[in-house]
């Protein structure tokens, strides 16, 4: 391959393996130009959740041209084909579309042309992975056997696409087949040419909460004529931090971040309400349960104290579940990773607090999830950041402006793994393919 050395595979070895993985992946070099151009497309063309109307449109044509049943609009924009291959397994390959509501500050050439939009998550990424899989098994149907379900949601990032899809029956009203598993991954800052898997609970549960403290509005220079919302607001920001350090056992893990106050609008006058909006993450359901509690309870004592005469109003603004790596799903899928890339390519990583809603899509089902991270960075910026303990400070996070995967091993592995991750799971002969 182009990127072989990249990636540090030997360059007169071939990485894919013998039989039906090899069969599969053989035209992937030369497809690897369209799919550059792609992803330098969609990264151009950032769209925000439930708006992804080009993107759909692109995936919808390109499912269509190789011979997938697409049905589009399913929660508005997401698109889902169906490849029925004779008998077998049901594997679901997802990727999420949405952009961010973020400016671009990476200097591409191919930087986004929308302003206040970017594909600061790599969602871009993971389409462009996607449709060269679906590309490449339905081209290699004769090695497998089974029904491919390549689903494209919308609105990740706001935690509800993958239940929009659900709400408007993509299991219920039979738009797909339910399936037998459910394989997903995530572009992340690490060095290209890697994947990460976590087992068991490998991301968290993320709730985004509003609150709003109601006082009684009045002139800043007679505040004993007032209640005053905003030194109840601050009060209960301070407070509300004890509830991990205070309430949380250190075995468990959570988080709880302020991320938003709004209050007033001028210095002279005290408001009769102060907005509070905060993010909390836990890993555990007895945990989150007395979380959130903590934080209602606090609220409304810090509102008593104030002597409010209302409690104060708390609205969900969205909600995550744990997302849950089935152990047998991944370890056989990567057996398969292991034969492709090398065990040098993986490396276990301990469960993150980022969230995530395709753990939704494997739930309603009944079926096991695998989600697994890509690396996405360049190689040598990487090790250089790691050997000097500047990862935090040179490498971009996820949502940051910077973002910036490299095209390059990164689209040729993402496409490779959601390929001979579907192999391991779909029947068919084929050497190092799960029967």
């Amino acid at each position: 391959m182009s990127d072989s050395d990249t990636t540090g595979t030997p360059a007169n070895a071939d990485p894919r393996g013998s039989s039906a993985p090899a069969a599969v992946l053989a035209p992937l070099d030369d497809r690897l130009a369209d799919l550059v151009a792609l992803y330098e497309d969609l990264h151009r063309h950032p769209e925000l959740g439930f708006q992804e109307t080009r993107t759909a449109a692109e995936a919808a044509r390109r499912l269509t041209a190789c011979g997938y049943d697409v049905t589009t609009g399913i929660a508005q924009t997401g698109v889902v084909g169906v490849l029925r291959n004779g008998p077998g397994p049901v594997v679901l390959l997802r990727a999420d579309m949405d952009a961010l509501p973020v400016t671009e500050n990476s200097g591409l050439d191919y930087a986004s042309t929308v302003p206040g939009r970017m594909h600061a998550c790599g969602h871009d990424v993971h389409v462009t992975c996607l449709l060269g899989a679906a590309d490449l098994l339905a081209a290699g149907r004769d090695q497998w056997s089974g029904t491919l379900v390549a689903l494209f949601q919308p609105a990740e990032e706001v935690g509800s696409g993958a239940r929009a899809m659900l709400d408007a029956g993509l299991y219920s009203d039979s738009l797909v087949p339910t399936p037998d598993v459910v394989l997903a991954q995530h572009v992340a800052p690490f060095g290209a040419g890697m994947i990460a898997y976590c087992p068991g609970p490998c991301m968290a549960a993320a709730d985004s909460l509003e609150i709003t403290f109601h006082g009684t509005g009045g002139h800043g220079s007679r505040p004993e004529t007032t209640i005053d919302p905003i030194l109840m607001a601050a009060s209960f920001v301070q407070r509300v931090q004890s509830v991990v350090a205070r309430e949380v056992a250190p075995k468990d893990q959570a988080v709880v971040t302020v991320g938003s106050f709004h209050a007033g609008d001028t210095a002279n006058v005290i408001p009769d309400r102060a907005v509070v909006r905060l993010s909390v993450r836990t890993f555990d359901e007895t945990v989150r349960t007395a979380v959130l509690a903590a934080i209602d309870r606090i609220a409304r004592a810090e509102a008593a104290a104030s002597g409010a005469d209302r409690t104060p109003d708390t609205e969900v603004l969205d909600s995550f579940p744990v997302t849950v790596n089935d152990a047998t799903t991944l370890r056989e899928v990567n057996e398969q990773f292991t034969e492709l890339f090398g065990a040098q390519r993986l490396f276990a990583y301990d469960p993150a607090t980022g969230s995530e809603d395709a753990g939704l899509l494997a739930t309603a089902a009944g079926a096991p999830l695998y989600y697994w991270w890509l690396g996405g960075w360049d190689p040598e910026e990487f090790r250089t950041a790691l050997a000097a303990g500047r990862l935090a400070q040179d490498i971009p996070s996820n949502h940051s402006p910077h973002f910036l995967p490299v095209v390059r091993p990164t689209l040729s592995m993402g496409v490779e793994a959601l390929t001979v991750a579907a192999l391991s799971r779909l029947g068919g002969g084929g050497e190092g393919v799960r029967g």
